[in-house]
């Protein structure tokens, strides 16, 4: 299956470069915003790691084993790249329980950079945000063109999109989305199929975003739009005609919404003009709905646009590096493929 996000239109015309990402892990760095700050005491151990080509799931598996506890018993607040340098923090369950020697998880791609109690496990998206830095190696395009392209994210953002790593290798999640639903899988563990659902759902906002950026209408209020605060989970209808609403949303205090679709649930749901879209774009895709609502997902929003903040760039001979942070859920590759074609 070809890449899904491969075909996604952009929002402001195309990239503006060519270059390389990730030619070592080293050029994709992400550091967590956790936005909490440990207790000091607890049952809980906050471990704070910076790994290399290693993912999430391994590195709460080197955890469990050293510690001696279940797999569950070992949590995090978002799943990070394994094809990068990454920095982010678990929480590891040892009531009445000793430390074990935390630097045993150490090795050439593994440093433990602190290890403090708390009082609650971190649970999944309850981080801030995440730090990022990439570096673009063989870059060639116009340097102007770039600059104004860079203002032009910083102060409009990019299209929402989920990333490809939403869609597994070869989009395989999707596809085994797809066989579930048709019920060529019976059985399969609870967190595989977490994700498996979460695909699908995420392909379905991706389509209802690019129809929006294709008609120019993804940061742009329609009547009876969902409407969510930027930073909180607020979220309200667009009446018609609402001029204060229009200054808000170019100054990026609130977004426009997209369906992450489920049984019916406490989300708002678009009406009139924007309710009449959406449900014209996803009645296409009759058995994906159908699956989701059996499985019991229950249907939230996402903001159709991503805000980038403390965007810094420098472009050193054929080397461009990017500093930038964004929310939890978003990808850099949504800011990346506004800017440039990687290959």
């Amino acid at each position: 299956m070809p890449d899904p996000t491969a075909d996604l239109p952009c929002a402001w015309g195309g990239p503006v470069g060519r270059g390389v990402l990730r030619a070592t892990a080293e050029d994709f760095q992400v550091v967590e915003d956790l936005g909490v700050e440990p207790s000091g005491a607890g049952e809980h151990v906050l471990l704070k790691i910076r790994k290399r080509n290693l993912n999430t799931a391994e590195v709460a598996a080197h955890i469990a084993r050293l510690a001696g506890v279940r797999p569950r018993d070992v949590s995090y607040a978002g799943l990070k790249d394994r094809r990068a340098v990454t920095t982010q923090t678990f929480s590891v369950h040892l009531p009445g329980k000793k430390d074990p020697d935390w630097r045993d998880l150490e090795g050439d791609n593994l440093q433990v950079l602190g290890a403090v109690r708390h009082h609650r496990k971190l649970r999944r998206g309850t981080l801030r945000g995440n730090v990022f830095t990439l570096r673009v190696r063989e870059f060639s395009g116009d340097p102007d063109a770039l600059a104004a392209r860079m203002q032009q994210v910083a102060e409009r953002g990019v299209p929402n999109y989920f990333g490809s790593q939403r869609f597994g290798r070869d989009g395989n999640n999707l596809l085994r989305a797809q066989a579930l639903f048709a019920g060529e899988i019976k059985k399969v563990r609870r967190d595989k199929r977490s994700i498996w659902l979460s695909a699908a759902r995420s392909w379905l906002f991706n389509k209802v975003l690019a129809a929006r950026v294709s008609d120019g209408s993804w940061n742009r209020v329609l009547v009876g739009d969902v409407m969510q605060l930027a930073g909180a989970r607020g979220q309200f209808m667009a009446e018609a005609d609402d001029a204060e609403l229009a200054s808000r949303l170019d100054q990026q205090e609130v977004h426009v919404t997209g369906p992450l679709y489920g049984k019916a649930g406490r989300a708002l749901q678009p009406q009139s003009v924007a309710g009449e879209l959406e449900q014209a774009l996803l009645s296409e895709e009759a058995s994906w709905l159908e699956g989701l609502r059996r499985f019991g997902l229950e249907a939230d929003r996402r903001p159709l646009r991503l805000t980038v903040t403390d965007l810094q760039w420098q472009l050193q001979q054929d080397t461009l590096e990017l500093h930038f942070s964004l929310v939890s859920g978003a990808y850099a590759t949504a800011v990346a493929r506004e800017l440039f074609q990687s290959g």
